[in-house]
């Protein structure tokens, strides 16, 4: 079995040569390496691709889909070929539409898979050779340098240090020292330095690899609410249309009926029950909605996102890059007694070198600059020793004037003890201790003058990644709009808590190990308060503020300590409900690995939430995967773009604000079209089914119901430019709601068109071929007057009111249904009077449904006022 990569780095170097079989001296031979490819395979990421035609066909299955094709080959059997063409467009409309979105979004694993290192300097059989990557195997020795991409995971066994840039896999903000013992990344980056290291993991069972796979877990499980809601609303309509056209024929059956005649209207009232139009309709609507997010820097990768992003009720940030700028700032630097900040500012510069480009050093020489690089230009540097995790500073010799001197900078406890005694060392070291807990990274500055004996003190520099201008604004404005912000970091906790703190988020930032069940919480508070229990017993006089500051370092050492150990068989884990509420309940989590982010959305939406997503890198795919809205946001990886959902193309966090108002806008024109529909539907199928069943009578001949799907399912395309409100709280499918005021909207429709049966029937005692065009006029303006209730929870007069295209296309249609009833197309003539009859009547149940839709959101929503 392959041993993970953290548990290698409990083993020594000797320990895990010993367990990999190799030689430091000679690596391995041709034949082990053979054996070796066999056991484990190439050391590259296997990517199963879907063939085109599978990705074309898929899209041709589910229940809407079934329900239009099945219409589509009713048509054929009954000849009726103008039916089939436009059920036939309507269909293919679809599937271009959701087919060419997808074929703009990049496939994740492609990235990731080419993000992968392409050579490697290997020991073999005692030389080194530059070979292909894919051809490593665990044992193999390795050289990895300055500008390499490590080509595995591997342990370093021998050298100085490297520098490596693990930022994209990891999240940390500062590239990390590494010496023998370590552990390097597989794709993290050598930015100074140069070791040796043996391959522990390749593939799949790399750091690296988890994250692949977790991303490939993600895409497998892919599901968005919008297609369960679609499947909902189609397998209802389903079941209604063929319970209802089942009652027709068996009817149609005792009575001795044509059934010939019956099966061909059977035939064609399924094809008007069935909503062909209606994924065209809904991938059109937010297909425009993607184009509106464009206008804005936000780019749809997947469609069905936006209606995801509009129910979102937690957002996940990662913080470098997404929250903070990823560059490092200098805070209020503290000269020591007896120095200026120009000194300090200057000596720092010195012990650094700018065409390094360090992104701890780069800073420093933008400050100094920005005051006018006092004295800069007067030293020449003679000499430099760059920073290693050993001595854990940076030294160099200057010359000004012929005066020699020698600058220092680095780790503060480092470079005190490199000074005399004649400075404030305890404040300096309990100023070092505050910035810490604050979250800065403090720098230590010093020189050495010819005279002296030691280096002289000159202060401290902080530094710290600055959040985004736009991040507190942005976080403010989301939360307004219902969204509850959660910071997930690989930073450490301190850094993480008052990046948190200074953006609103809140102080409630729990270490990664707690999702796991296994917390040393309640330990780590434990020692705090023995710890200030125990310096009180000793030293009575000590005052409180000393006593807390010495618990709060203890409790840190023991944070430290319990995180490198592995809890002993017997500890009590958390249940997953207890895992639930702990996310629920905290602001953010630190120190995180990509498995802890994509367990993070995971559990939340385990625990009924819908998840977004925000990050930049390799580390946050399969998070931004997993996510029900992965947003990847401006200068993210290609690996983040591929598994994003919306990708930024502006810098800050304001454009998801815009993007999330523009997917509840989108959401709302979907919700109002789906109710409507449904309804629609109800009302043509139940009304005809009672019709026959109660009075004998057809009261729609076939292509009055041709007509009628034709007028009301062309023109209501205009419903994806509708003018809409913006929710002040996440929105999301609530069936029961949408099923039921569709449902009532239905019933009322029946009714009511019972009402025009009856007028012209009983109480005109018109002939049966005109009370037909009577009820053909009352169903298609009744038709598209319903969006209009449909379209807004409050009343119809009041705002947002319908925009002017869907306006005109509703009116338009009702004009040309009115026309074919006065002057007779296709159908009896009825004229001018009695049509002014039935826009009369219609309307005035128009209002009527209008005031029960308002009287049944309240009774669903609990007497909660809506209009």
């Amino acid at each position: 079995m392959t041993r993970s990569t953290e548990s290698f780095s409990s083993l020594s170097v000797e320990d895990t040569l010993l367990e990999l079989r190799t030689d430091r001296a000679k690596g391995l031979t041709s034949s082990e390496v053979g054996q070796r490819l066999e056991l484990y395979g190439y050391n590259e990421i296997p990517e199963k691709v879907e063939s085109l035609g599978h990705r074309i066909l898929r899209r041709f299955w589910g229940p809407i889909p079934g329900m239009i094709e099945v219409a589509a080959f009713l048509s054929a059997l009954v000849a009726k070929w103008d039916d089939f063409t436009i059920i036939l467009v309507l269909l293919m409309t679809n599937v271009g539409i959701d087919f060419w979105q997808e074929s703009k979004a990049l496939n994740a694993l492609t990235v990731l898979k080419e993000r992968l290192a392409k050579s490697a300097i290997v020991l073999r059989e005692g030389g080194f050779s530059t070979i292909d990557a894919k051809s490593l195997v665990p044992g193999d020795i390795v050289k990895v340098k300055i500008g390499d991409m490590i080509p595995a995971d591997i342990k370093l066994i021998a050298g100085d240090y490297i520098l490596a840039d693990q930022s994209a896999l990891t999240g940390e903000s500062l590239p990390t020292s590494k010496k023998e013992g370590d552990i390097a990344y597989a794709n993290s980056v050598v930015k100074q330095g140069e070791m040796l290291g043996v391959v522990i993991n390749t593939a799949l069972n790399t750091y690296f690899g988890k994250t692949v796979s977790l991303v490939a877990q993600a895409q497998r499980e892919e599901k968005s609410h919008f297609q369960k809601a679609v499947i909902n609303i189609g397998n209802y309509l389903i079941m209604l249309t063929v319970f209802l056209v089942a009652l027709i024929l068996f009817t149609a059956m005792f009575r001795h009926e044509n059934m010939l005649e019956i099966l061909r209207f059977a035939l064609v009232l399924t094809v008007a029950a069935i909503p062909v139009a209606m994924p065209a309709i809904l991938s059109v609507t937010m297909a425009v909605g993607a184009m509106n997010l464009a206008k804005k820097q936000a780019v749809v990768s997947r469609l069905v996102a936006i209606e995801e992003l509009a129910g979102v009720d937690i957002l996940c940030s990662d913080k470098t890059g997404t929250l903070t700028q990823n560059r490092m700032t200098v805070a209020d630097p503290l000269p020591a007694k007896g120095h200026d900040l120009n000194e300090l500012l200057l000596c720092a510069a010195l012990a650094s070198r700018e065409e390094n480009d360090d992104p701890i050093e780069r800073p420093i020489f933008d400050l100094l600059k920005s005051r006018g690089g006092t004295g800069l230009t007067q030293y020449r540097q003679i000499s430099f020793t760059p920073f290693d995790p050993v001595n854990k500073r940076t030294e160099a010799i200057v010359e000004t004037g012929g005066e020699r001197s020698v600058v220092t900078k680095g780790a503060p406890q480092v470079v005190f003890s490199l000074c005399d005694e004649h400075f404030e060392r305890l404040e300096m070291a309990r100023r070092v201790e505050e910035l810490a807990e604050s979250g800065f990274r403090t720098l230590g500055v010093a020189r050495k003058r010819p005279e002296d004996q030691s280096f002289t003190f000159l202060g401290l520099i902080p530094l710290f990644d600055p959040p985004r201008e736009d991040s507190r604004s942005t976080i403010d404005e989301a939360k307004r709009l219902g969204l509850d912000i959660k910071m997930v970091t690989g930073d450490n906790i301190a850094i993480a808590r008052h990046i948190a703190e200074e953006l609103g988020i809140g102080a409630e930032i729990s270490s990664s190990r707690e999702l796991s069940g296994a917390s040393t919480r309640e330990l780590v508070l434990l020692g705090e308060v023995v710890a200030k229990a125990v310096l009180g017993k000793l030293s009575p006089d000590v005052e409180e503020e000393e006593a807390q500051r010495f618990g709060r370092s203890v409790a840190q050492a023991l944070e430290r300590e319990f995180g490198a150990l592995a809890l002993p068989k017997g500890y009590v884990q958390s249940h997953e409900s207890e895992i639930i509420t702990l996310i629920e309940g905290a602001n953010g989590f630190a120190q995180v690995f990509p498995e802890d982010k994509y367990l993070i959305v995971d559990r939340l939406q385990k625990g009924g939430h819908i998840v977004g997503m925000t990050g930049d890198g390799v580390n946050d795919a399969p998070a931004l995967k997993k996510a029900d809205a992965g947003i990847a946001v401006a200068g993210a990886t290609d690996a983040a773009r591929a598994a994003a959902d919306l990708i930024l193309l502006s810098p800050g966090l304001s454009v998801i604000v815009e993007a999330i108002k523009g997917a509840r806008i989108t959401f709302e024109r979907m919700k109002s079209y789906s109710i409507y529909r449904i309804a629609e539907t109800i009302r043509v199928i139940l009304f005809m089914t009672a019709s026959i069943l109660i009075f004998n009578f057809y009261p729609v001949t076939a292509i009055m119901i041709i007509i009628l799907a034709f007028l009301n399912d062309i023109p209501i395309l205009a419903i994806a430019l509708d003018n809409t409100k913006v929710d002040d709280r996440p929105i999301r499918w609530n069936m029961t709601e949408v099923m039921t005021i569709a449902t009532v909207l239905g019933v009322l429709g029946v009714i009511a068109s019972f009402g025009i049966f009856y007028l012209a029937k009983l109480y005109l005692k018109l002939p049966p071929d005109v009370v037909q065009s009577f009820v053909f006029l009352k169903l298609a303006i009744a038709g598209h007057l319903t969006i209009f209730v449909t379209r807004t929870e409050h009343r119809f007069w009041q705002p947002p009111y319908p925009a002017s295209l869907l306006f005109w296309a509703a009116v338009s249609t009702k004009v040309a249904a009115t026309l074919f009833a006065v002057y007779g197309w296709f159908i009896a003539p009825i004229g001018w009077r009695y049509a002014l009859l039935v826009w009369c009547y219609a309307l005035a149940w128009f209002v009527i449904n209008d005031l029960v839709k308002i009287e049944v959101y309240r009774l669903l929503r609990k007497g909660r006022v809506i209009a």
